[in-house]
């Protein structure tokens, strides 16, 4: 597609979200939220509306960033406009004035002023890939070729909704557990650092000798008193290393998503999780009227996984040559038997979108009890652990008290 120039327009201000209080041309006394860059913006705005502001402040928390259920909610405003028989140009300023959030207007504000100069609605998105997806594009697209741009931004939006909701339950599978842990181990480096040392002043006052648990606590205290900054920062530093690394190095990106494959229990989360996003990104393409190779190259980026990224791009290749996709997909060894055959069902009776549908919703569903067991299972694991970690510094302290006071 040919861009047309960016345009530089008042689109270029940071926004922020203004709350006002005044009286409109009766007396009355209204108030409410603007979205604008500066409060003689917000005034100017008011006085055209005939209300006399009396008060105007910056709400708290900036602009804010645009999040995926923004995009959502923009198609799904779109499509409900444009199914209404609204004109492109009039729907997004409709969406504009409705929307609340900053960095959302001031996104609406740049496509507006973009489609103004001539440049086509599809076009537009696809200078902002942060926020619009080649999934995206190409359906608009493919809407503003066939005259239904509104079914496109519907099936846009169904289809957003459904993948951050599966985004959402592996998110829970993998993250709960991690939090907790952490607090736990938190919590115990805060006992060793604070409650230790004040038991260690009283215990050298016993004249006996500390049970073997006592004295590796307190020496495990003295340890984490004198290194748990350093080690804090090395592991903060070393995360932020291995998070640059992995934007920068595509092997090791590669490298650790077959290392989270591998995991037990989360490695088949994962994996069911990148098997339901392939199919469902690949039976909305589909029906669309997107062409099959193209829909594939959309499909691998939709995974979230290097390697079935990988995968689906060897199967794509394949389809280029004319084999069948139930072939190509069978090639890749990274699908399961189930999948290859759904697929050779659907190229067969002509209905490969339903049968990804299917397989989209079957996994969808399967991880959706995997994280439910997985989360039932944690919980009285993750019990045992904090008990140990926090019960074992509390049973270390008191155990000389308690044989001091049996001796007595």
């Amino acid at each position: 597609m040919a861009y047309a120039p960016r345009r530089r327009s008042e689109v270029a201000d940071t926004l922020y979200r203004w709350k006002w209080t005044g009286t409109d041309a009766a007396g009355r006394r209204v108030r409410g939220h603007t979205v604008s860059a500066s409060r003689p913006e917000v005034s100017a705005e008011l006085r055209r509306q005939e209300i006399s502001a009396k008060r105007i402040r910056k709400t708290f928390g900036g602009p804010g960033r645009v999040k995926a259920a923004d995009i959502t909610l923009f198609a799904r405003q779109m499509a409900t406009m444009i199914r209404a028989g609204i004109p492109l140009l009039q729907a997004l300023q409709v969406v504009r004035e409705s929307t609340e959030k900053p960095a959302t207007v001031r996104l609406v504000r740049q496509i507006t002023a973009e489609v103004t100069a001539g440049a086509s609605f599809s076009e537009t998105l696809a200078r902002y890939p942060a926020h619009f997806d080649r999934l995206f594009v190409n359906l608009v697209h493919v809407g503003e070729q066939t005259g239904a741009l509104d079914e496109v931004l519907v099936r846009i939006a169904a289809h957003k909704e459904q993948v951050e909701s599966l985004k959402g339950r592996v998110k829970k599978a993998m993250w709960y557990p991690a939090a907790v842990l952490l607090v736990g181990i938190g919590v115990t480096i805060m006992l060793l650092v604070k409650v230790v040392p004040q038991f260690e002043s009283m215990f050298q006052s016993f004249d006996a000798e500390l049970p073997a648990i006592t004295q590796a606590t307190l020496h495990l205290s003295a340890l984490v008193q004198q290194y748990w900054l350093r080690a804090l920062g090395a592991l903060a530093l070393a995360a932020v290393a291995f998070r640059y690394l992995r934007k920068r190095s595509e092997t090791l990106a590669y490298r650790t998503d077959a290392w989270l494959l591998r995991l037990p229990v989360v490695g088949g989360i994962l994996q069911m999780s990148a098997v339901a996003r392939f199919s469902r990104t690949l039976a909305t393409t589909f029906t669309s009227g997107i062409p099959l190779t193209e829909g594939l190259g959309i499909s691998a980026g939709a995974t979230g996984n290097r390697v079935y990224e990988a995968a689906v791009l060897q199967a794509r290749d394949d389809v280029t040559t004319g084999r069948p996709l139930n072939f190509a997909v069978r090639m890749t060894n990274a699908f399961p038997t189930q999948v290859v055959q759904m697929v050779s069902i659907g190229e067969e009776s002509g209905a490969l979108d339903a049968m990804l549908n299917r397989v989209a919703d079957h996994y969808e569903e399967q991880v959706s009890n995997r994280v439910e067991a997985l989360t039932s299972l944690m919980e009285p694991f993750i019990i045992v652990i904090l008990g140990a970690l926090v019960g074992g510094v509390v049973i270390a302290m008191y155990m000389p008290i308690i044989t001091l006071g049996t001796a007595l």
